[in-house]
């Protein structure tokens, strides 16, 4: 694809199947195949709800086993693509960025821990609590009167059910849990990644030393701390090559690379690849 093809966002109303007056919720079955070969990204957040499935499903460059009895997130701004099997039940919630800012304290970590862990297999009770909540939303959605703030309180609860299997199931939310000061590592990288590419600046931040923090992360996550810096600006270039018609120059210059040749190099020690190869990849 070539970056004049630039990968499409797509928004909430786009997928409307109906003449609602508020379009900040839409619910949809998915049944059978689906191809998404190209990839997009949304303006909204998805909760996606697998029954049976098959197939992949990419989300940000890392292919996941689509199975029975899973949840997929997807926050806005992530690339996405699918190829599910003939077999595959789903029920997807579409929540406008509006409405999503609105309960996202129900999700207990940072949102790019979710970003990092958009799949999480359920037990079969768990599933079943879950598409109960799925289905009242679908079964609210075609009343006669809507009551928007029960959709909302519902979508609630499925973030903190989800917050709750996310504990379970991923052993770095429990690392930060014991290590807190590596919480607050990775949520400032994400705030920061664009300006400060440094070590010691989030180690100042958090009242220790650069070779402490380094030790911490090369213990609990087995990468250096900055490696973890160095994947954050890798994803986000990724996601601007593929999502943005910008030369390559304002793309490195937006990620604070202001030698072009620098940040190609960059690329390409990250990814094996030169910024335009990847870029023309797909």
């Amino acid at each position: 694809m070539k970056a004049k093809d630039n990968i499409p966002t797509l928004g909430i109303n786009e997928f409307r199947m109906d003449l609602q007056a508020d379009s900040s919720f839409q619910y949809h079955q998915i049944r059978g195949a689906r191809l998404i070969e190209k990839p997009h990204k949304h303006n909204f957040f998805l909760f996606l709800l697998f029954e049976e499935g098959s197939g992949t499903h990419t989300i940000d460059f890392v292919e996941h086993h689509v199975t029975a009895n899973q949840i997929h997130l997807l926050f806005p701004d992530q690339v996405h693509s699918w190829k599910l099997g003939d077999g595959t039940v789903a029920q997807q919630i579409m929540v406008s960025q509006r409405i999503f800012e609105t309960f996202t304290h129900s999700l207990r970590y940072d949102l790019v821990h979710y970003q990092n862990h958009p799949v999480l297999n359920l037990s079969p009770r768990i599933f079943r609590e879950l598409l109960y909540e799925f289905k009242a939303i679908a079964s609210e959605l075609i009343s006669e009167t809507i009551l928007w703030d029960i959709i909302s309180a519902r979508c609630r609860i499925i973030a903190q059910m989800v917050s709750r299997e996310a504990e379970k199931a991923f052993e770095d939310l429990r690392i930060y849990h014991a290590k807190p000061v590596l919480f607050e590592y990775n949520s400032m990288i994400n705030t920061h990644f664009r300006d400060q590419k440094s070590v010691s600046f989030y180690a100042e931040k958090l009242n220790i030393s650069p070779n402490y923090l380094n030790i911490l992360c090369k213990r609990h996550f087995h990468t250096s701390a900055t490696s973890l810096i160095h994947n954050r600006l890798t994803l986000e270039a990724k996601r601007l090559l593929l999502t943005s018609k910008n030369p390559i120059k304002e793309i490195a210059y937006d990620l604070g690379f202001y030698d072009l040749a620098y940040f190609s190099k960059f690329f390409k020690t990250q990814t094996g690849m030169g910024p335009r190869e990847f870029r023309e990849m797909l």
